[in-house]
């Protein structure tokens, strides 16, 4: 269980800011109309602030300054209704939209993502943890909706609102509009200066959430073998010591976040005090900056207006760290995908391609595990034609297993290459240690072959003897295992996997151990189900049973391991 996070090993930022944010904004093309439909009604609520204050203004001076009926009030208080009703029901679509769009949006990355990183290969994906790759997809996928969902909102807001309020105050009062248009540009200045920090700051919480989560994970999948050794005490103060890692990151973050709203409640307040200084001392003649003061209507509409100006920046404030998570998570994610690009390998054959018994030539190959300081397999050279089936014979640790891995593609040769011709051809692989999946056995089975019947899996199961072990079970196939195979032996597990790979009928078979914890009479059913299905194919069988070597037309030894105890 290593400790190395994969998080840290992806690529220092190396693109400016403006083009990250192309590439950001760039991720919205499946979902623009949802989003901007939501701007837009955000945008026309704010606007419709101007249409309330107005209202609320006009009332005021007709009814307590120049003593109208209140009758001629009702008007415009049952207007001033519907634009109530009218800004919620605008709020509520807004919000319904921006909803819409980020779900939309999540899932279909998350596809993407998991798209690209099967294509990236075995090799590639056996050297990441898999905890830091299932964050990608959770943590730092999620990090994009409040970008998305709340930045992008706030910024058409601040950008389309406080400009019509600016303009309406300005004409009420070019005094009151000359102080709004002074101390809006100083608020954007401090909060990039701030969001510089905010972003640096939530590239390193993000990386530390990727560590933990990571962590945590491969702790989980060992659990077991942490309390065989007694290790319990020491995993959990490891785990305590990343959340404690994890706490004092999300603090800097959100202190960075409090900071930025306290730069524009500072200048908002300053600003509104300002004005409403202004208007007092006018009313009680102490300046004289216009040649007739405002009219007690025109100053109630410019104060309810002033702080409205800000509202739509102090909701970009609230949101301007989700911009700089989801600058930070974007780059993880991009990071992540680059390299899985460079591991690719050409995609796997569809159905009905790649049948054909190809012929394996493994020319002076040496093979080494990932953190081994020896090879595992040195010099090693093989033909196998096509159709024929070879079985690998040796003392365990010779190698067998790692080249069958290498061979399917798992393992990429420290020096000299394979060749499987035709290229393209369909593999199967049963490996010593089969990977099930939490679910049924049917359902593993079909791994191989998702848009198998029933009667094409029932009789993959019935050849490999599955059926022997799987009939005794409450609900046969469709009995659930647990992950890893939990609740099977290790020769039922092995049985799933070598019907797995008869459901795919692949061209080329590489089987390890196949037979391995059988009873005779089983393993005599499974090797004359696997001769039937070998003909026609090329296989390659590690083994040390001997009736599994009677079924190969050729046998190759391979020599002792160049370490003594290393592990096939």
């Amino acid at each position: 269980m290593p400790s190395s996070p994969a998080a840290e090993s992806l690529p220092p930022p190396a693109a400016p800011l403006a083009a990250r944010l192309r590439r950001l904004d760039a991720l919205a093309s499946p979902v623009r109309g949802p989003l901007r439909a939501a701007g837009a009604c955000t945008v026309a609520a704010g606007w419709l602030l101007i249409a309330q204050a107005g209202l609320i203004a006009w009332a005021v001076q007709r009814v307590l300054v120049e003593r109208a009926d209140p009758a001629v009030a009702l008007p415009a208080l049952a207007a001033l209704a519907a634009v109530g009703a009218l800004r919620a029901g605008l709020a509520f679509a807004a919000r319904r939209s921006a909803d819409a769009a980020t779900t939309a949006l999540r899932d279909g990355l998350r596809r993407r993502l998991a798209r690209r990183l099967f294509a990236a290969g075995a090799p590639w994906l056996r050297r990441q943890r898999s905890g830091a790759l299932s964050e990608l997809a959770g943590a730092h996928v999620d990090a994009l909706d409040g970008y998305f969902g709340g930045y992008r909102l706030a910024r058409a807001e601040t950008l389309l609102v406080p400009p019509a309020m600016l303009l309406a105050a300005g004409w009420v009062d070019p005094i009151v509009g000359a102080v709004l248009l002074l101390t809006l540009p100083l608020i954007p200045l401090f909060m990039m200066l701030v969001g510089w920090s905010a972003e640096a700051a939530s590239r390193r919480q993000l990386r530390a959430l990727a560590r933990m989560g990571g962590h945590f994970a491969d702790r989980l999948r060992g659990l077991g073998l942490i309390r065989v050794y007694g290790r319990g005490e020491a995993e959990l103060a490891g785990v305590s010591e990343a959340a404690e890692g994890l706490r004092e990151r999300s603090l800097k973050v959100l202190r960075i976040a409090f900071l930025s709203s306290t730069v524009l409640e500072f200048f908002a307040s300053v600003s509104v005090a300002v004005i409403a200084l202004y208007l007092g001392l006018s009313y009680l003649g102490m300046i004289e900056l216009r040649a007739a003061p405002p009219t007690l209507g025109a100053g109630l509409f410019l104060l309810l207006l002033a702080p409205e100006v800000y509202a739509p920046l102090r909701r970009l404030a609230a949101h301007y760290h989700d911009r700089a998570a989801a600058l930070a998570a974007l780059e993880e994610i991009d990071g992540a995908l680059d390299a899985g690009d460079a591991g690719r390998r050409e995609p796997a054959q569809p159905a009905g391609r790649g049948r054909t018994a190809p012929s394996v030539r493994i020319v002076e190959v040496s093979l080494r595990h990932a953190g081994a300081a020896r090879d595992a397999v040195a010099g090693c050279s093989l033909d196998v034609a096509a159709g024929e089936t070879v079985a690998l014979a040796g003392a365990s640790g010779c190698g067998k297993s790692t080249l069958l891995e290498a061979v399917a593609g798992w393992l990429p040769p420290r020096a000299g290459r394979i060749e499987i011709a035709p290229a393209g051809a369909r593999i199967g692989y049963a490996p010593q240690r089969p990977f099930l999946f939490h679910g049924s056995i049917a359902d593993n089975l079909r791994l191989a072959r998702p848009d198998a019947d029933d009667a094409a899996v029932r009789a993959a199961a019935e050849a490999a003897q599955v059926m022997r072990f799987a009939a005794r079970l409450p609900a046969g196939l469709d009995t659930v295992v647990g992950e890893r195979g939990f609740g099977l032996s290790g020769g039922e597990a092995r049985r799933i996997a070598l019907a797995r790979v008869f459901l795919r009928e692949p061209a080329l078979l590489l089987l390890d151990e196949p037979t391995a914890f059988l009873d005779p009479e089983t393993e005599r059913r499974v090797l004359e189900a696997l001769a039937a299905f070998a003909r026609g194919r090329t296989v390659l069988i590690a083994t040390h049973s001997a009736a599994a070597l009677a079924i190969a037309s050729r046998v190759v030894a391979l020599p002792a391991a160049p370490v003594p105890g290393t592990a096939a």
